[in-house]
Protein backbone atom coordinates (compact mmCIF):
# COMPACT_ATOMS: atom_id res chain seq x y z
CA UNK A 1 0.00 0.00 0.00
CA UNK A 2 1.49 3.31 -0.96
CA UNK A 3 2.22 5.21 2.24
CA UNK A 4 0.43 8.69 3.58
CA UNK A 5 2.87 10.76 1.83
CA UNK A 6 1.10 13.04 -0.67
CA UNK A 7 1.62 13.72 -4.17
CA UNK A 8 -0.33 15.52 -6.49
CA UNK A 9 -0.31 13.58 -9.91
CA UNK A 10 -1.20 14.87 -13.21
CA UNK A 11 -0.12 13.86 -17.14
CA UNK A 12 0.31 10.60 -18.24
CA UNK A 13 3.41 9.19 -20.58
CA UNK A 14 6.73 6.99 -20.78
CA UNK A 15 8.84 9.88 -18.89
CA UNK A 16 7.67 10.28 -15.53
CA UNK A 17 9.12 14.34 -13.50
CA UNK A 18 9.22 14.53 -10.12
CA UNK A 19 8.87 18.15 -7.95
CA UNK A 20 10.47 18.31 -4.74
CA UNK A 21 9.26 22.07 -3.18
CA UNK A 22 11.21 24.21 -0.87
CA UNK A 23 11.13 24.70 2.93
CA UNK A 24 7.56 26.13 4.30
CA UNK A 25 5.90 25.25 0.90
CA UNK A 26 3.99 22.63 -0.87
CA UNK A 27 2.99 20.54 -4.00
CA UNK A 28 0.77 23.74 -5.57
CA UNK A 29 4.32 26.04 -5.60
CA UNK A 30 4.82 24.13 -9.13
CA UNK A 31 1.21 24.61 -10.71
CA UNK A 32 2.59 27.23 -13.55
CA UNK A 33 5.88 25.41 -13.87
CA UNK A 34 3.97 21.74 -14.44
CA UNK A 35 1.17 23.77 -16.78
CA UNK A 36 3.58 25.07 -18.73
CA UNK A 37 5.57 21.85 -19.54
CA UNK A 38 4.76 19.58 -22.31
CA UNK A 39 1.99 17.16 -22.84
CA UNK A 40 3.41 13.34 -22.59
CA UNK A 41 4.72 13.29 -18.85
CA UNK A 42 3.29 12.12 -15.63
CA UNK A 43 4.54 14.72 -12.84
CA UNK A 44 4.41 13.88 -9.47
CA UNK A 45 4.41 17.14 -6.88
CA UNK A 46 5.10 15.90 -3.26
CA UNK A 47 4.14 17.96 -0.43
CA UNK A 48 7.34 17.01 1.49
CA UNK A 49 7.27 15.43 5.23
CA UNK A 50 6.54 17.65 7.79
CA UNK A 51 4.63 20.23 5.44
CA UNK A 52 0.89 20.29 3.62
CA UNK A 53 -0.79 17.14 3.27
CA UNK A 54 1.96 15.25 4.59
CA UNK A 55 2.18 16.98 7.76
CA UNK A 56 1.58 14.05 9.96
CA UNK A 57 4.20 12.05 7.99
CA UNK A 58 6.20 9.79 10.56
CA UNK A 59 9.91 11.59 10.65
CA UNK A 60 8.77 14.75 8.86
CA UNK A 61 11.78 17.50 8.96
CA UNK A 62 15.06 17.06 7.13
CA UNK A 63 15.97 16.68 3.82
CA UNK A 64 17.40 13.05 4.91
CA UNK A 65 13.77 12.21 6.15
CA UNK A 66 12.17 13.86 2.66
CA UNK A 67 15.01 11.49 0.34
CA UNK A 68 14.27 8.51 1.88
CA UNK A 69 10.32 8.95 2.07
CA UNK A 70 9.68 9.93 -1.59
CA UNK A 71 12.01 7.13 -2.45
CA UNK A 72 9.96 4.69 -0.55
CA UNK A 73 7.02 6.23 -1.90
CA UNK A 74 8.22 5.63 -5.89
CA UNK A 75 8.92 2.32 -5.35
CA UNK A 76 5.66 1.59 -3.51
CA UNK A 77 3.64 3.56 -6.81
CA UNK A 78 6.03 0.56 -9.07
CA UNK A 79 7.95 3.33 -10.78
CA UNK A 80 11.54 3.00 -11.25
CA UNK A 81 13.19 6.02 -13.03
CA UNK A 82 12.33 9.44 -13.23
CA UNK A 83 13.28 13.04 -14.20
CA UNK A 84 13.76 14.62 -10.48
CA UNK A 85 13.41 18.58 -9.76
CA UNK A 86 14.16 20.34 -6.16
CA UNK A 87 13.86 23.73 -5.07
CA UNK A 88 16.08 24.49 -2.09
CA UNK A 89 15.34 22.13 1.13
CA UNK A 90 13.82 20.05 -1.61
CA UNK A 91 16.92 20.05 -3.98
CA UNK A 92 18.98 19.01 -1.02
CA UNK A 93 16.40 16.21 -1.09
CA UNK A 94 16.81 15.79 -4.42
CA UNK A 95 20.50 15.25 -4.25
CA UNK A 96 20.38 13.13 -1.35
CA UNK A 97 17.80 10.47 -3.51
CA UNK A 98 20.45 10.88 -6.40
CA UNK A 99 23.46 9.49 -3.57
CA UNK A 100 21.27 6.82 -2.89
CA UNK A 101 19.54 5.50 -5.70
CA UNK A 102 21.26 6.84 -8.67
CA UNK A 103 20.09 4.11 -11.28
CA UNK A 104 16.59 5.78 -10.45
CA UNK A 105 17.28 9.55 -11.27
CA UNK A 106 17.01 9.76 -15.00
CA UNK A 107 18.15 13.70 -14.59
CA UNK A 108 18.30 15.91 -11.74
CA UNK A 109 17.64 19.63 -12.31
CA UNK A 110 18.50 21.69 -8.74
CA UNK A 111 17.13 25.12 -8.10
CA UNK A 112 18.96 26.83 -5.60
CA UNK A 113 19.47 23.56 -3.82
CA UNK A 114 20.35 23.65 0.09
CA UNK A 115 23.71 21.43 0.96
CA UNK A 116 26.09 23.42 -1.13
CA UNK A 117 27.64 25.52 1.07
CA UNK A 118 27.53 26.60 4.84
CA UNK A 119 25.71 29.82 4.73
CA UNK A 120 22.14 30.03 5.16
CA UNK A 121 19.91 33.52 6.04
CA UNK A 122 18.76 31.67 9.35
CA UNK A 123 17.09 34.70 10.76
CA UNK A 124 14.95 35.21 7.52
CA UNK A 125 13.77 31.36 7.15
CA UNK A 126 12.80 31.53 10.38
CA UNK A 127 10.66 34.26 10.25
CA UNK A 128 8.89 32.92 7.66
CA UNK A 129 8.44 29.66 9.21
CA UNK A 130 6.47 31.31 12.03
CA UNK A 131 4.71 33.54 9.39
CA UNK A 132 0.79 32.89 9.72
CA UNK A 133 -1.16 35.81 8.57
CA UNK A 134 -0.79 36.47 4.94
CA UNK A 135 0.61 40.10 5.07
CA UNK A 136 3.49 38.59 6.79
CA UNK A 137 3.77 35.71 4.11
CA UNK A 138 3.68 38.50 1.68
CA UNK A 139 6.67 40.24 3.28
CA UNK A 140 8.70 36.79 3.78
CA UNK A 141 8.55 35.81 0.06
CA UNK A 142 8.91 39.24 -0.81
CA UNK A 143 12.57 39.25 0.68
CA UNK A 144 13.54 35.99 -0.56
CA UNK A 145 12.29 37.06 -4.16
CA UNK A 146 14.26 39.36 -6.69
CA UNK A 147 14.05 43.43 -6.28
CA UNK A 148 11.09 43.31 -9.19
CA UNK A 149 9.18 40.33 -8.08
CA UNK A 150 6.35 40.53 -6.78
CA UNK A 151 4.83 37.55 -4.53
CA UNK A 152 2.10 36.02 -6.55
CA UNK A 153 -1.54 36.10 -4.34
CA UNK A 154 -1.59 32.76 -5.46
CA UNK A 155 0.77 31.61 -3.45
CA UNK A 156 0.64 33.76 -0.58
CA UNK A 157 -3.16 32.68 0.07
CA UNK A 158 -2.41 28.93 -0.30
CA UNK A 159 0.64 28.96 1.97
CA UNK A 160 -1.99 30.91 4.26
CA UNK A 161 -5.00 28.22 4.20
CA UNK A 162 -1.60 25.40 4.57
CA UNK A 163 -0.29 27.41 7.51
CA UNK A 164 -4.04 27.31 8.71
CA UNK A 165 -3.33 23.43 9.80
CA UNK A 166 -3.20 22.69 13.24
CA UNK A 167 -0.04 21.71 13.80
CA UNK A 168 1.67 23.18 11.15
CA UNK A 169 3.09 26.17 12.11
CA UNK A 170 4.69 24.52 15.28
CA UNK A 171 6.29 22.38 12.74
CA UNK A 172 7.99 24.66 10.47
CA UNK A 173 9.12 26.40 13.36
CA UNK A 174 10.96 23.18 14.90
CA UNK A 175 12.32 22.65 10.67
CA UNK A 176 13.49 25.92 10.61
CA UNK A 177 15.53 26.06 13.92
CA UNK A 178 17.20 22.28 12.82
CA UNK A 179 18.06 23.24 9.45
CA UNK A 180 19.73 26.80 10.62
CA UNK A 181 21.25 26.10 13.59
CA UNK A 182 23.81 28.00 14.34
CA UNK A 183 22.96 30.10 11.24
CA UNK A 184 24.61 27.37 9.24
CA UNK A 185 23.31 24.44 7.30
CA UNK A 186 24.88 20.89 6.70
CA UNK A 187 27.16 20.95 3.46
CA UNK A 188 26.70 17.76 0.78
CA UNK A 189 30.35 17.59 -0.05
CA UNK A 190 32.18 17.61 -3.67
CA UNK A 191 33.68 14.26 -3.64
CA UNK A 192 30.09 13.30 -3.45
CA UNK A 193 28.18 15.33 -6.12
CA UNK A 194 31.38 13.96 -8.21
CA UNK A 195 29.99 10.61 -8.01
CA UNK A 196 26.64 11.86 -9.68
CA UNK A 197 26.58 10.30 -13.36
CA UNK A 198 22.95 11.64 -14.70
CA UNK A 199 22.56 15.07 -16.26
CA UNK A 200 22.86 17.91 -13.51
CA UNK A 201 21.16 21.53 -13.80
CA UNK A 202 21.94 23.93 -11.36
CA UNK A 203 20.05 26.97 -11.25
CA UNK A 204 20.36 29.85 -9.12
CA UNK A 205 19.10 33.36 -8.85
CA UNK A 206 21.59 36.55 -8.73
CA UNK A 207 20.12 38.18 -6.33
CA UNK A 208 19.49 35.38 -4.05
CA UNK A 209 19.13 36.29 -0.17
CA UNK A 210 18.54 32.77 1.11
CA UNK A 211 21.51 31.10 -0.26
CA UNK A 212 24.20 33.06 -1.95
CA UNK A 213 24.61 31.80 -5.44
CA UNK A 214 28.46 31.99 -4.78
CA UNK A 215 27.64 28.27 -3.78
CA UNK A 216 27.63 27.26 -7.47
CA UNK A 217 31.02 28.51 -7.82
CA UNK A 218 33.02 24.90 -7.11
CA UNK A 219 30.68 22.46 -8.39
CA UNK A 220 32.02 19.26 -10.20
CA UNK A 221 32.88 19.99 -14.15
CA UNK A 222 29.95 17.93 -15.57
CA UNK A 223 27.15 19.98 -13.67
CA UNK A 224 25.57 22.65 -16.05
CA UNK A 225 25.08 25.64 -14.74
CA UNK A 226 22.49 28.49 -14.78
CA UNK A 227 22.88 32.03 -13.27
CA UNK A 228 19.30 33.72 -13.24
CA UNK A 229 19.40 37.76 -13.50
CA UNK A 230 16.92 39.69 -11.30
CA UNK A 231 15.74 36.68 -9.78
CA UNK A 232 15.78 35.24 -5.88
CA UNK A 233 15.34 32.59 -3.86
CA UNK A 234 12.00 31.89 -5.50
CA UNK A 235 12.50 30.70 -8.58
CA UNK A 236 9.71 28.58 -8.98
CA UNK A 237 7.20 31.35 -8.95
CA UNK A 238 9.17 34.28 -9.91
CA UNK A 239 10.20 32.53 -13.70
CA UNK A 240 8.21 29.24 -14.11
CA UNK A 241 8.37 29.32 -17.82
CA UNK A 242 12.21 29.57 -18.01
CA UNK A 243 12.48 26.98 -15.27
CA UNK A 244 10.10 24.40 -17.24
CA UNK A 245 12.21 24.90 -20.19
CA UNK A 246 15.50 23.93 -18.29
CA UNK A 247 13.28 21.20 -17.18
CA UNK A 248 12.52 20.54 -20.90
CA UNK A 249 16.07 20.70 -21.79
CA UNK A 250 17.79 18.74 -18.71
CA UNK A 251 15.47 15.57 -19.76
CA UNK A 252 16.83 15.79 -23.04
CA UNK A 253 20.56 15.07 -21.69
CA UNK A 254 22.30 12.12 -21.57
CA UNK A 255 24.10 10.91 -18.72
CA UNK A 256 28.22 10.99 -19.67
CA UNK A 257 31.63 10.70 -17.98
CA UNK A 258 33.30 13.45 -15.73
CA UNK A 259 34.96 15.89 -18.25
CA UNK A 260 38.44 17.49 -16.91
CA UNK A 261 37.87 20.58 -15.34
CA UNK A 262 37.66 22.00 -12.29
CA UNK A 263 34.79 24.10 -12.41
CA UNK A 264 31.75 23.82 -13.75
CA UNK A 265 30.29 23.51 -17.06
CA UNK A 266 28.15 27.07 -17.14
CA UNK A 267 25.82 28.15 -19.54
CA UNK A 268 25.38 31.89 -20.09
CA UNK A 269 22.97 33.98 -17.31
CA UNK A 270 19.32 33.96 -18.69
CA UNK A 271 16.90 36.59 -17.30
CA UNK A 272 14.14 35.65 -15.11
CA UNK A 273 11.40 36.06 -17.89
CA UNK A 274 11.13 34.72 -20.51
Amino acid sequence: MISSLYAAERGAGPKTVVFLHGFGGCHGDWQEVISTLALGSRTLAYDLPGHGLSLDFPGGGPAKAAARAVLANLAARRIRRVHLVGHSMGGAAAVLMALAEPERIASLTLLAPGGFGTEINGPLLRRYAAAAGKSEIRACLAAMSGPRSLPSERIVDMLGEMRARLGQLQKLVEIAASMTRGDRQGVISRERLETLDMPVMVVWGIDDAVLPFTQADSLPAHFHLHHVLEAGHMLVEEAPGLIAEIVRRNMKRRSRPHRPKSAAAADRSLPAKD
